[in-house]
């Protein structure tokens, strides 16, 4: 595949030399009819090498305006802006040329005239396609699958005129006509597609109409030299007598003409929008408060700051009753504040500023009038907490009747919203005293059994069961299987070292390192290589992962692993009935962080046969004690593998767990054991 920057580049060259053979052979065909040669040359040439024009700019903009996708509305019409103006310059030497040397032989020339005339040409091209573009995108802004239907219908209609002026249909004979209505009908269908503009504020609303207006003083310069050009009679080929370029002209300053007459209706509206979106953004200030880290003070001062904003109000206060009493003010003092409790009218917003306010709650009272020589409005709304009044927020203006029901529906939001993140101040505090360490318990659990798989992917050339059990309320050990590609299965088992709750996470950073790398990885050292890179990475320093990897293949019918310092796994083959374990050098994950760690990763590929099984566990099982102290260890579990080895797999993981609990006579268990089973069909 091809690297964009490289498809940009050759898109600019091939554009380039479109341009000069496009010139070339136009100069050339009337060199040979100036002359009148005999010369077997297709006038059809320049042409073709004009529509390699138009399709090499089309690539070039498209890649350089459609994929850049952290460009704005604003940025795109910048991008015209300075596009029209470059080649409006470029377009005004050449009238410059015309002005200076006047009726002169050299500027009577047909070959002068057809020369600048294509210099024209490809100043035209690039500004109509590059608009094009950008055009497009504005269309496509928050697109529906109708409408990218019907630009691809557009699009490829454009393409068709691009065939369709080879033919040399000439301007406003019947085809040129036909096609031009049929293409113009679907651009205006598509200049109603105006979605982006409603994101705009009142500022760039007026920056886009100033840029699209000088895109249309642009396209009527353009417009007006190509006629110029035409007049003369002297053109081998007019650009106006091409459906392609006069249907872009129709189009784009159709859509200039209605996304500035919608822009301008839509200016009124924006400082409502404004209103709106600064509205929703206070209300998740407020919602974030707690994942923010903030305190309850810092929520206060969002919820008198968002308030304020929201209803325009002149002055403000926020009351908070409590241990330590809290009184935050914008615009007036204390004093005043005491001065306007005293000259409030109404008995319930007397209530809710005097913290008197129970269940009941009625957003009608809470406007009311004031008899105040510097405010006359008041809205009093109470901050409520486990149906408690905790607090009031006051919001002034001044002059009367300056509040309605929507400002207080918006202000109840807010408090609504910030009583709900106090409230969890409060939780969160009581939990941290209270029940601190028996939360954390419960979290990581509900971590743990949502990280290990409840159903494990199989196929059918291979059956596989799992079990898993923590010493404490959580553990550290880890199993999955995943199938990243068909008849492809990597198996992974990990033990986090320690136990409780920082086991269980770092058991979660494992899981993520598993399903990330093993989509693409393709062998067992470089996924344990890799997976140590990564885990260095977050891991604490006196924490490590001990894991085993297989990669298997069922078409092939092998298996490869690698070990990360874990248990060895047990093989069994059904031909030998011998057991053997899996014993490949490799280093725990996190315990060496550097490059080095690729030297003690080995890999070893095994086939395996009909009735072939593998086991493998964590060190949970073989460093189990009874009570005289002495270790199940690796051996123990062979035995055990041994004598039930021809019980059905679901049988055999139990009965290899009740084996070990036999020998344990009844001695807890002091860490985490985990055995996964596959057995090979």
């Amino acid at each position: 595949m091809l690297s964009e920057k490289l498809k940009i580049r050759l898109s600019f060259l091939a554009g380039i030399l479109s341009w000069l053979l496009f010139t070339f052979f136009d100069l050339y065909l009337l060199f040979v009819d100036q002359y009148q040669l005999n010369v077997d040359l297709s006038a059809i040439l320049p042409q073709i090498f004009l529509t390699t024009l138009v399709l090499s700019t089309l690539s070039y903009y498209r890649y350089t305006i459609t994929k850049a996708d952290s460009i704005n509305f604003i940025d795109l019409l910048w991008r015209v802006f300075i596009t029209g103006l470059v080649t409006t310059i470029g377009s005004l030497f050449i009238r410059l040329f015309f002005y200076i040397f006047g009726n002169s032989t050299i500027s009577e020339n047909p070959f002068t005239v057809n020369f600048l005339y294509n210099i024209l040409v490809g100043l035209v091209v690039v500004y109509l396609v590059s608009t094009f573009v950008v055009w497009k995108r504005l269309i496509l802004y928050q697109k529906s699958k109708n409408l990218i239907q019907l630009w691809g219908f557009f699009e490829y209609a454009l393409l068709g005129s691009l065939i369709f002026d080879l033919f040399g249909n000439k301007f406003l004979s019947v085809n040129f006509n036909t096609a031009l209505i049929f293409l113009g009908g679907l651009g205006i269908i598509l200049a109603f597609n105006l979605k982006w503009i409603a994101y705009l504020n009142f500022k760039q609303k007026w920056k886009s109409i100033l840029f699209i207006i000088l895109s249309g003083i642009y396209l009527y310069h353009f417009l007006l030299n190509l006629m110029n050009f035409s007049e003369t009679g002297a053109l081998n080929l007019d650009l106006l007598d091409r459906a392609y370029f006069v249907s872009l002209f129709i189009f784009i300053i159709l859509y200039a003409g209605i996304s500035i007459l919608v822009t301008l209706f839509n200016l009124p509206t924006s400082s409502v929008f404004e209103r709106k979106l600064q509205e929703a953004i206070d209300f998740q200030k407020l919602s974030q408060s707690i994942p923010a880290g903030q305190s309850a003070e810092q929520t206060y001062d969002i919820l008198l700051e968002s308030s304020m904003s929201a209803v325009f109000a002149d002055a403000a206060w926020l009351e908070i009753s409590g241990e330590e009493p809290i009184l935050l003010t914008r615009g007036v003092t204390t004093l005043t504040v005491k001065d306007i409790k005293q000259s409030v009218r109404q008995d319930f917003i007397k209530k809710i500023l005097s913290q008197q306010v129970s269940n009941e709650f009625a957003p009608s009272k809470v406007i009311g009038t004031l008899n105040h020589p510097d405010f006359k409005s008041i809205i009093a709304v109470p901050v409520m907490v486990q149906n408690e009044q905790i607090g009031s927020l006051a919001l002034l203006q001044e002059v009367g009747d300056a509040f309605n029901r929507e400002m207080v529906d918006i202000i109840t939001t807010f408090v609504n919203q910030a009583s709900i993140s106090i409230e969890n101040f409060h939780l969160i505090r009581e939990a941290l005293d209270n029940e601190r360490y028996k939360e954390q318990l419960k979290i990581a659990k509900s971590v743990q059994k949502s990280l290990l798989p409840s159903v494990l992917e199989r196929n059918d050339c291979f059956e596989i069961e799992a079990y898993s059990m923590a010493a404490d309320e959580v553990g550290g050990d880890y199993y999955d299987i995943i199938e990243p590609s068909k008849d492809i299965f990597n198996l992974i088992i990990g033990d986090v070292s320690g136990k409780g709750t920082s086991a269980a996470f770092n058991m979660a950073q494992m899981r993520g390192i598993f399903h990330s790398l093993a989509q693409d990885v393709s062998t067992p050292k470089e996924f344990i290589t890799k997976a140590n890179s990564a885990i260095g990475r977050c891991l604490e320093k006196n924490s490590f992962i001990t894991a085993i990897y297989f990669v298997i293949n069922t078409r092939e019918k092998k298996f490869c692993y690698a070990r990360a310092g874990h248990c060895p796994a047990m093989y069994y083959s059904a031909s030998t009935g011998n057991i053997t374990l899996l014993e490949k050098e490799g280093l725990g994950l996190g315990i060496l962080r550097n490059s080095q760690y690729n030297e003690y990763v080995q890999e070893e590929t095994i086939n395996y046969q009909p009735g072939d099984l593998l086991l493998l566990y964590t060190d949970g099982i073989s460093e189990a004690k009874n009570e005289y102290k002495k270790q199940y260890g690796a051996d123990g579990l062979k035995s055990s593998l041994q004598n039930h080895i021809n019980a059905p797999l679901s049988k055999l993981k139990d009965m290899l767990i009740n084996d070990l609990l036999k020998f344990l006579n009844g001695n807890k268990l002091d860490d985490d054991y985990t055995l996964t089973i596959v057995r090979f069909k």
